[in-house]
């Protein structure tokens, strides 16, 4: 397969090279990322100011956006052949629950989805990985599965694979979204010009994380398979509203 290999974590990003070299056994990759670090940047696009496009001796793109601006660039302009799928990752840390409304890995998926494309999101479950090959086997074999057996084309795929030796995963699963308590305070405090700053709070402990959830299969050092929809509307919720907005 031709495969667009994208991230938040940037286009030097240890995750993202380790993929990029197990893809590169089996398939050809294109590689378009963020020039650094944007996490947490979710489905923005820069609108307002030009992005400027850098490519490296080694045939890696690297983009001064979002991971949805360099998904986006690279289906509509830098790639000279459209690829088969869409892959975002390896990120360092986890996508779990609430995160994947922030997330920047999930948002390069869904940008590659939003333009016709088949899309998985994967991340590894620690700050610090120490097996990013885990995961990268994990891309592999998913890739195999889904050539075989596609899915519906409004579906992206949001992996989470455990910090640990391959042979030490116990299986994969098919989860939902769990989600998280509330975030941490911000913290305000002074930078050295004596100007104040806030630093977002960390992320919430979990919450809602028992069996079925991503939360829970990670925890039990399964590889957690999430199905998305880009779809946000509560359809449960129109034929009741339905009958309100009509005394609006």
């Amino acid at each position: 397969m031709r495969i667009l290999l994208s991230n938040d974590d940037g286009c030097t990003a240890p995750g993202l090279r380790c993929l990029q070299e197990h893809l590169l056994t089996r398939h050809t990759v294109d590689v378009v990322a963020p020039d650094r670090n944007r996490s947490g940047a979710s489905n923005s696009l820069t609108l307002l100011n030009p992005l400027r496009v850098q490519k490296h001796a080694d045939g890696v793109i690297c983009v001064d956006g979002t991971p949805s601006d360099c998904v986006y660039l690279a289906l509509t302009t830098l790639m000279d052949q459209a690829p088969e799928m869409v892959v975002s990752g390896i990120n360092a840390g986890a996508n779990l629950g609430d995160d994947t409304l922030y997330s920047g890995t999930v948002a390069a998926a869904m940008e590659g989805r939003h333009l016709g494309f088949p899309a998985i999101a994967i991340s590894t479950v620690a700050v610090n990985p120490k097996h990013y090959d885990t995961a990268a086997r994990v891309t592999l074999r998913l890739i195999d599965r889904l050539q075989e057996d596609r899915l519906p084309g409004d579906t992206i795929l949001n992996i989470n694979v455990p910090d640990v030796p391959w042979e030490e995963l116990q299986g994969f699963e098919v989860t939902r979204l769990g989600n998280r308590h509330r975030s941490g305070d911000v913290t305000k405090s002074q930078d050295p010009r004596g100007r104040t700053i806030y630093w977002i709070g960390a992320a919430g402990a979990e919450a809602d994380c028992g069996p079925g959830t991503d939360f829970y299969a990670v925890a039990n050092k399964r590889v957690s398979i999430t199905p998305l929809l880009v779809d946000l509307t509560r359809h449960s919720a129109v034929e009741r509203l339905q009958g309100w907005a009509q005394s609006l």
